[in-house]
């Protein structure tokens, strides 16, 4: 009885828990793409080989992690359900022990940007659903269908549709939900701020519009209207986008924008840059971090009326942005 009650009580608790770690990633896939770089790079496991491949990967197991979750709760193949989990802890454990063991990883990334963990306190996190997953696997018997094996697939198999629906909508456009430091309503100025008598780095940091002329930043945000166009790599920006956003911001410009160009890259001839792109606005040198952090685009947009961020897009959706 007691076996039966605590693989019940584990199954709810792994499954919500799943659910919810791969719904948050769900919605922000290059986040994890992100993340995995980090990981991958030649300073933490030294496997930069596997570095472009990154983002399948993250779509892969951010999927997996949702749908086994799913499954686990309405019953459908427990045997392959639970031995699933158990695989896919143990490699979020390493991770998490080589993180908080070696300092490597600060943040783990294992609930996206919604929720915020030390290495520390996710590794035993982990520790502890380790535990309940070998509860399942001693229990298994008493993992059965939640209605039928009928429902069970039903929701497996649309869990699997829904889910790449979502990452193909989320990957066309911007995060259907933004959990990061720089939505829409954010004060920049007040997220830059250090708290009262901390130390804690604030959530908006790193964030400039560096110049020939100095940093830009205090003079954007003193602005009513400013619109920031970012290209956080300009060897990878999506060029085809260009044409869209050199024509949104010439709108903008006639309805009295100040127009900002981002970049973490250095360009060579600017001047050359400007006219061939149709950018002649002030462009200036920002992290490369910040800027794929305030927006998952590249071209992307973003609208800023007196510090306060209003809008933010993608080049594909450039027809779409609202200007004042």
């Amino acid at each position: 009885m007691i076996l039966k009650i605590s693989t019940h009580i584990s199954r709810v608790l792994v499954g919500l828990l799943f659910i919810y770690s791969g719904f948050v990633k769900l919605v922000d896939p290059i986040g994890s793409q992100y993340k995995f770089q980090e990981y991958f790079s030649e300073g933490v496991l030294n496997m930069e080989f596997l570095i472009p491949y990154t983002l399948p990967f993250s779509i892969l197991l951010i999927v997996t992690e949702l749908v086994l979750g799913i499954m686990l709760l309405v019953g459908f193949k427990p045997k392959f359900t639970v031995w699933s989990l158990f695989s896919l802890n143990l490699v979020f454990l390493f991770l998490t022990w080589y993180s908080y063991t070696y300092n490597k990883v600060t943040d783990c990334g294992c609930f996206g940007d919604a929720l915020k963990l030390t290495p520390k306190e996710t590794f035993y996190k982990n520790v502890v659903f380790m535990i309940f997953i070998v509860i399942l696997i001693v229990g298994l018997k008493y993992i059965t269908p939640l209605i039928s094996k009928k429902v069970g697939a039903l929701a497996t198999y649309a869990s699997v549709f829904f889910s790449l629906v979502i990452v193909y909508h989320v990957l066309q456009h911007l995060p259907i939900i933004d959990f990061r430091a720089y939505s829409i309503g954010t004060n920049i100025a007040e997220g830059m701020a250090y708290k009262d008598g901390s130390d804690e780095v604030p959530p908006i940091h790193d964030f400039m519009i560096e110049t020939d002329e100095g940093d830009k930043l205090e003079e954007m945000l003193g602005k009513d209207k400013a619109m920031l166009i970012m290209l956080y790599n300009f060897e990878k920006t999506e060029k085809e986008g260009l044409p869209a956003i050199s024509k949104v911001a010439a709108d903008a410009k006639a309805k009295g924008y100040e127009i900002y160009v981002l970049t973490a890259s250095y360009i060579e001839d600017l001047a050359a840059t400007q006219k061939e792109f149709g950018l002649p606005y002030t462009f200036g040198f920002c992290d490369e971090t910040a800027l794929k952090t305030a927006i998952r685009a590249n071209p992307g947009v973003i609208t800023v009326e007196n510090g306060v961020i209003v809008g933010k897009w993608n080049w594909t959706d450039a027809d779409d942005i609202v200007l004042k």
